[in-house]
């Protein structure tokens, strides 16, 4: 199908795609049991769909809970799953041939499901694992799998331990940890955008309350001790980037046991593609089914590295972000609006107009450069005419004509840079104890407003990403008071901006980006995909 959206009325046809992947029914030799209703501790019922093999034996379970309702598919008409395939869950076309039962819950008080409505339910995971776990059909090997809530809620479920979940696999599972999102700057849009997918309430079932927000009830990654197989994208940072790459991180599974498997596009398409879906068969079928699949013999991290939206080159690696990192410092010059390597002694001050202004630096790579990890900026700032002030980053790649390079999100296709940061500068006082040099994790709770005029500090976290650029390339750095992305499903607000913000350079205001510049070696070429 073409792109016709006005946002890329302008892209070149390389960006016209086809992103039409045609279904299928579902596969015979699967027995199809429908509202089956299962008791929880406190007496609700929730309801699920199991579909399980036609054939005596016991099997392993891939298990989700969803709030869209268990009974609405149609990922069949776009990513080329069976016609049973839920949204965001796995493709019981798929899994049960291979011998998996699949079920999909409705979370409490969604779908068919009774009870007051409650996000993330850990007791109710737990339960329903416990129950799938002692069924006739199953082998007492329960796995979870889903994308963003479907992947967010299995956070819940590890940290409580059921005694028969053996593996979980969070595609792109935001973990809103370790603090809230952009900086402190209010997101406006996007939860308003998902409540119009969710069905509506059923008193018939004792359904009450409508959260108009992901209520996230708290939750102890460090308990996560099973195995997990962890997706993340670079697409997607306004969600699931910064959270999953944290999960991943602080998680209590051995290192061994752990994998992060990255790409740079949407994040339904790659999800049900033949590759993640290989190495998620992989996965399951050793801890779920004991097989000596290969998986452990497989490096832990898939780094794919982007170059433009159709080229990107996928390599292993052993830990992200990687350990031969080098973070080089480019230093911003107000005067000449360029990014460089060595540090600027002149002193310069560039200003905009909050409202609608930005300010722009570049700088042009004279060889290839790759920068994959986490990006940093430390700005010195004022705001002239008020006592705070709204920071919103992105960067962009250009190529060697001077030419935006976009990249994919599923939120505005073919329309994504680089990365983002945002900052609200009240906010800016930093946990030391969880921030690294490469990472500022901001502490909140406490407002530091400023005098008009006033120049203060601040280091904004740019979310991680991975990028090539080849020689002759550009980096470009803008800096602005709104968002720097045109997509109907973000918007942030109310901003505290008013005024001229200004943006000091040299001298003892010493500006910097921080890059995770990446060693070159030898790899495959950055048109050739290589299979995890």
């Amino acid at each position: 199908m073409a792109l016709t959206t006005k946002l890329y009325d302008n892209l070149p046809p390389d960006f016209v795609i086809d992103r039409e992947y045609p279904g299928y029914p579902l596969p015979e030799g699967i027995v199809v049991e429908k509202d089956v209703y299962v008791e929880m501790r406190d007496g609700v019922k929730l309801a699920c769909n199991v579909f399980r093999p036609n054939k005596h034996g016991r099997f392993p379970v891939i298990m989700s809970f969803t709030i869209y309702a268990k009974d609405v598919y149609g990922m069949h008409k776009a990513y080329g799953v069976s016609e049973a395939c839920p949204f965001e869950g796995p493709d019981p076309g798929f899994w049960v041939p291979n011998d998996y039962v699949v079920i999909l819950f409705d979370d409490r008080g969604f779908g068919k499901s009774e009870g007051e409505r409650h996000f993330f339910s850990a007791e109710d995971y737990y339960d329903a694992i416990e129950w799938a776990g002692a069924e006739e059909w199953s082998n007492g090997n329960v796995g979870t799998s889903g994308v963003s809530y479907l992947a967010i809620s299995q956070y819940h479920a590890a940290a409580v331990h059921p005694p028969h979940l053996r593996a979980i696999c969070p595609w792109e599972a935001d973990s809103w940890k370790p603090t809230p999102k952009f900086g402190g700057i209010p997101e406006t849009v996007f939860f308003t955008q998902v409540f119009k997918v969710v069905p509506p309430l059923n008193p018939a079932l004792n359904q009450t309350q409508t959260p108009t927000s992901y209520e996230m009830p708290p939750v102890v990654l460090e308990n996560i001790t099973v195995p997990a197989l962890f997706c993340a994208t670079w697409s997607d940072q306004c969600v699931h980037t910064r959270g999953t790459l944290w999960a991943y991180k602080v998680i209590s599974t051995p290192p061994g046991h752990k994998w992060l498997y990255t790409h740079g596009r949407q994040k339904w398409e790659e999800y049900y593609g033949a590759e993640s879906t290989d190495i998620q068969k992989k996965f399951f079928d050793y801890f779920l089914k004991g097989i000596d699949s290969g998986i452990m013999e497989i490096p832990r991290v898939r780094l794919e590295v982007r170059e433009t939206y159709r080229k990107y080159a996928v390599r292993m690696e052993n830990e992200f972000p990687l350990a031969r990192t080098e973070y080089m410092e480019l230093y911003l010059d107000a005067d000449t609006g360029t990014l460089n390597f060595n540090k600027v002694t002149q002193k310069g001050k560039v200003s905009y107009d909050s409202a609608k202004g930005r300010a722009i630096f570049d700088i042009k790579f004279d060889q290839d450069t790759e920068l994959t990890g986490y990006s940093k900026l430390k700005l010195w700032v004022s705001p002239e005419d008020a006592d705070d002030m709204d920071l919103f980053i992105t960067l962009w790649k250009l190529d060697a004509k001077g030419n935006v390079v976009y990249f994919d999100w599923c939120h505005a296709w073919c329309r994504f840079p680089v990365a983002l940061g945002w900052l609200q500068l009240s906010n800016r006082e930093l946990n030391e104890e969880l921030s690294t040099p490469w990472q500022p994790i901001l502490q909140f709770g406490v407002s530091q407003k400023v005098r008009p005029g006033e120049i203060v500090p601040c280091e904004i976290e740019i979310y991680p990403s991975s990028t090539l650029f080849r020689a002759g390339e550009t980096l470009r750095l803008i800096i602005s008071g709104k968002f720097g992305v045109e997509t109907e499903w973000f918007g942030f607000g109310p901003l505290v901006n008013e005024g001229e913000h200004s943006i000091y350079t040299g001298g003892q205001h010493v500006s910097y980006l921080l890059v995770p510049l990446v060693p070159q070696q030898p790899a495959a070429a950055a048109n050739k995909k290589t299979v995890w």
